[in-house]
């Protein structure tokens, strides 16, 4: 299985951490959107954003993890921000799930009753990452 980031020229330089698009071959995993949800109380995660976006993406990742798949073999993600205010902040948790190359993602603001949601697209059977 292959992944590798496109950068194509002329496309606009992504404004976050993620690709602007991702070429992958084999077995995908897609995850459903993940909340801050905490698993032992099953409560929402409250307080600073970043927090709250921690919590996310740890659910996100523990999902693929127990799938046998790996956050850094992830071709796409869609962000669903409850404010758009904390999109820089998101941004930096972001930053630290995703290692480059980094997935295609989308981001849009939603009403969402807690901080964000995430879903995934990993692909699986990653031989090596692609540099």
């Amino acid at each position: 299985m292959s992944r590798e980031a496109l950068f194509p020229p002329g496309a606009p330089k992504p404004r976050g951490p993620y690709s602007p698009a991702v070429i992958a071959s084999g077995r995908l995993l897609y995850v459903s959107s993940q909340g801050p949800m905490d698993q032992t109380t099953r409560t929402f995660v409250e307080g600073p954003f970043d927090a709250v976006a921690r919590q996310t993406l740890t659910n996100v990742r523990s999902i693929v993890e127990a799938s046998g798949g790996d956050l850094a073999n992830a071709v796409k993600t869609t962000v669903f921000l409850a404010d758009f205010d904390n999109f820089e902040a998101f941004n930096a948790v972001y930053a630290e799930f995703f290692p480059e190359p980094r997935p295609a993602r989308t981001t849009v603001q939603s009403n969402l009753p807690f901080g964000c949601s995430v879903d995934v697209i990993v692909a699986l059977d990653v031989d090596e990452p692609v540099s």
